[in-house]
């Protein structure tokens, strides 16, 4: 499939997890792909790996010029990268709580700030923010980090009704509990990291963790061409734990 043919995008936290699998894809269907990241120096080719810390909007518009420069062109931006957190609303001090948002909510205005001037020149432009089911279910001892989706989907929202008239597509996918180094790192500050992997995974209707190559097929359809009338869309890769409501097994 080659449906990302002549675009060129840029995908942050692109060096690992859900963001180097939606890399890795969308340069197998025809783009030209930068993985912004802070530590970008293991990203395989043809990838192109760019250093960017999101909380600085100077690194931003540098990473985003430098691909640019680099492309000739930018189509597609997937804001994806991000941080979690652990605890109650009474458990995180302040500083935690703006460094959450600072990474999580402003860091995707501020890609999205550098990007715009360069997709309003393209005539297959989208963004896809990388949410959360967290943003529409409560979770226990996620407070800071639920607030932060839950402010990505209304950013996501609210982008997509300022830009469509420019021909710019804003979507989200809310995964569930994902698979992936940084869920791995959560996992870890567990009192038994094996105890809580098997609840995340009880707690997803099908069973399991979701894969970072399932929410990338889900970018990937919100970011292509194909996809031209879908705009404002939160898609769910959730193994149904928003929607379904399963009888106990026992």
């Amino acid at each position: 499939m080659s449906d990302f043919a002549g675009l060129a995008a840029i995908v942050t936290g692109g060096a690992s997890g859900i963001g180097l699998a939606t890399a890795k894809l969308l340069a197998a269907r025809g783009a030209q792909v930068a993985c912004l990241d802070i530590k970008p120096d293991d990203v395989p080719e043809p990838l192109v790996g760019l250093a960017c810390d999101v909380t600085d909007d100077a690194s931003v518009r540098a990473a985003v010029a430098t691909a640019v420069e680099r492309f000739g062109r930018l189509d597609i931006v997937v804001n994806n990268a991000g941080i979690g957190a652990i605890g109650t609303v009474a458990d995180n001090p302040d500083d935690e709580w703006l460094h959450v948002l600072d990474v999580n909510v402003v860091g995707m205005a501020r890609v999205a700030r550098a990007a715009l001037p360069h997709l309003r020149r393209s005539n297959a432009a989208a963004i896809v923010n990388t949410c959360s089911i967290a943003a529409t279910a409560g979770l226990p001892a996620r407070a800071v980090y639920s607030a932060s989706k839950g402010a990505v989907l209304s950013l996501t929202l609210a982008m997509a009704a300022d830009h469509v008239r420019e021909g710019i597509r804003v979507n989200c996918v809310n995964p569930g509990t994902a698979d992936t180094p940084w869920v791995g790192r959560l996992l870890a500050q567990a009192p038994d990291p094996d105890a809580e992997r098997k609840a995340l995974n009880a707690r997803q209707p099908m069973g399991r963790l979701v894969s970072a190559d399932e929410v990338a097929q889900a970018i990937a359809y919100l970011a292509s061409p194909l996809s031209a009338s879908t705009t404002g869309t939160a898609l769910a890769v959730d193994g149904g734990m928003q929607g379904l409501r399963l009888r106990p097994t026992n």
